[in-house]
């Protein structure tokens, strides 16, 4: 596999206009105890990429190369690692270490665990030929499913799934979505499937389209009322001012889950019109590996429609300028040089 590959590293966090990413010439990582060395097929291109760019989020490991919704296959492994063999198809994930003896791991809930940490953040992804997971960590992917396919699912399937059961969703009903980008298009199918009624909330008309085509029940703008009270919404919109315009669309004891990880500010709430009446606003914080299992499994035994926009691998710096002037359909993806499809 020789010794070193192409890949992007985020050099200097700024604007997307600035240039953060830059193309280098990386040394192929070793695979350490517990892990697996990955040859990465098809890397996703995730909103939380861009905040690492762009420096919404602090710099965790310098010149970091970014990406989490990786699949690819099992180059090699490390000592002590069991039931993976080189060859299988893999999928590696944002979460990728957690403490394990936390009061919060303890309770399941892995995801608030203060010693967490994160592919493309605190250790490297996707955006290049190869990559490590700890097998602990890693996934196995569902069939009838294409590498580029599969990539969006292992973080903005995931999170969505998670979004969505955090919003308490009541059987049969009225779902708001806000913002309609690689998550929220595999959301809607998922509460689609569920017999919910949604609605869609976003900015671009070509996302409403997409919308209208996966059988939500209608589209409008981002800001404007939808056609009835919602019993639950879900903010994938990293817009703040969205939260109140959210809240004061909900019924009664309704329930808005904010899926991203980075928010600009949240305007002043009003408490009659926005939380008065049991109306929940809540965040939604990674996911745990019991999310990431559940999910994929739902997503192997109903068929969700993955829109894609690829990549080649050597354009990751113009995918995520794409993503950031909200030039994406669906989901980005990168594809490696020679990747199956």
């Amino acid at each position: 596999m020789g010794a070193t590959m192409d890949g992007w590293r985020v050099e200097r966090p700024g604007p997307m206009a600035t240039g953060p990413l830059r193309r280098a010439e990386l040394p192929v990582p070793e695979p350490a105890a517990g892990e697996l060395l990955v040859e990465v097929s098809a890397c996703g291109v995730c909103r939380t990429d861009l905040h690492v760019a762009e420096g919404d989020l602090p710099v965790h490991r310098p010149g970091v190369v970014p990406g989490h919704e990786v699949v690819g296959r099992v180059a090699a492994t490390g000592d002590g690692v069991s039931g993976w063999s080189t060859g299988e198809r893999v999928g590696v994930a944002w979460l990728r270490h957690t403490c394990g003896v936390c009061r919060w791991c303890r309770a399941g809930a892995e995801n608030l665990c203060p010693e967490s940490r994160y592919t493309g953040w605190d250790a490297d992804g996707g955006y290049a030929r190869f990559a490590t997971v700890p097998a602990d960590f890693a996934y196995r992917m569902p069939e009838w499913y294409g590498d580029a396919e599969l990539a969006p699912l292992l973080c903005a399937g995931i999170i969505g799934y998670r979004a969505l059961r955090l919003a308490e969703l009541p059987e049969g009903a009225r779902l708001g979505i806000y913002g309609f980008g690689a998550s929220a298009h595999l959301t809607a199918q998922l509460a689609i499937a569920q017999g919910a009624r949604v609605h869609v909330l976003t900015r671009a008309e070509s996302a409403r389209e997409l919308a209208l085509r996966l059988g939500a029940a209608s589209a409008g703008p981002a800001d404007a009322a939808p056609p009835e009270p919602l019993d639950s919404a879900i903010l994938f919109a990293p817009v703040g001012t969205l939260v109140p315009v959210a809240l004061a669309a909900l019924d009664r004891g309704g329930t808005l889950s904010v899926a991203g990880i980075h928010l600009t500010d949240i305007p002043v709430l009003n408490y009659q019109r926005h939380l008065f009446e049991e109306r929940t606003l809540r965040s939604v914080t990674a996911n745990t590996r019991d999310d990431g299992r559940t999910f994929l499994a739902l997503a192997g035994r109903h068929r969700l429609t993955v829109r894609t926009t690829p990549y080649p691998m050597g354009a990751a710096d113009r995918a995520l300028t794409d993503l950031a002037a909200d030039r994406v359909t669906g989901a980005a993806v990168l594809i490696a040089d020679g990747a199956p499809g």
